[in-house]
């Protein structure tokens, strides 16, 4: 055993306990939550087709194991933009497995694009199949036309779709050009598209890394709709570049919007 003086003098030593002592956490109570989910499910689904609750139940699951860090701030910012009345494509960038888990801090209510490998993760894999998140296979062309079809689908049921469109993790949080799969999805079902750019989750968690990297500060920003007026007329790059450009200015800090406040 090792006492907490020897400890202090071990910083990646604290850090791997750090992450075997959350990583323990997470398997011991997914069980549990699990079976709650389930119950949800079963009970909701006659009166919720849509799965809200089972969705915001999932929504305090994920980030549970975001505020069990203290070294993880999380802060929102223009969280009055949320569209939560009707289906919009929600587009976010992506620089850390972190992500998603401080998106459900925001809990409004979202179908999850993911790849596929992710459904297979026992347990939170299986409530992501309960919440009817729509499956990818990168790569896998069949795989791409069976998402832009659940897709659809699930607007056209007055759920938002949420996806991360660079299609991986930034390894140096910069903005990736920007896969078309939800501009066209906004173009065809006449939707909103809704941006949201995170910051800080790279620093916290990087790709590549399950290490505990100290304290850092984590920002949602939820920008401003896009109206499907404003892109109606435009092709389908066009928009993207659009979307990538107000992407890029939000993460320079050249573009913030206004009422930041602290996550739940």
């Amino acid at each position: 055993m090792h006492n907490i003086g020897e400890l202090n003098g071990h910083p990646e030593m604290i850090n791997r306990l750090i992450v075997i002592a959350w990583f323990t956490f997470v398997s011991v109570t997914s069980v549990f939550f699990f079976l709650i989910a389930l119950v949800i499910r079963l009970l909701s689904w006659p009166v919720d087709p849509r799965l809200k609750i089972l969705q915001q139940f999932t929504c305090f699951w994920a980030s549970l194991y975001t505020w069990v860090i203290p070294a993880w701030r999380i802060r929102v910012e223009g969280r009055e933009n949320i569209i939560r009345n009707r289906a919009c494509v929600v587009v976010s960038n992506h620089q850390s497995l972190l992500d998603i888990l401080v998106l459900f801090n925001l809990f409004f209510h979202f179908k999850f694009v993911s790849k596929s490998e992710i459904f297979q993760v026992p347990l939170i894999g299986w409530n992501m199949y309960l919440n009817r998140y729509i499956r990818l296979k990168r790569g896998d062309r069949e795989s791409v036309k069976q998402m832009m079809a659940d897709a659809r689908q699930a607007l056209s049921e007055g759920n938002s779709i949420l996806i991360f469109p660079e299609g991986s993790r930034s390894p140096d949080g910069r903005i990736k050009p920007l896969k078309p799969g939800a501009f066209i999805l906004a173009k065809e079902m006449q939707v909103p598209i809704l941006p949201i750019v995170i910051t800080g989750t790279n620093a916290a968690l990087p790709k590549y890394s399950i290490d505990f990297h100290g304290s850092h500060e984590i920002r949602i920003r939820v920008l401003s709709e896009i109206p499907y007026e404003q892109f109606s007329h435009m092709s389908v790059e066009e928009t993207s570049d659009i979307v990538r450009n107000l992407l890029i200015e939000a993460v320079s800090g050249r573009q913030s919007p206004s009422g930041p406040e602290k996550a739940a």
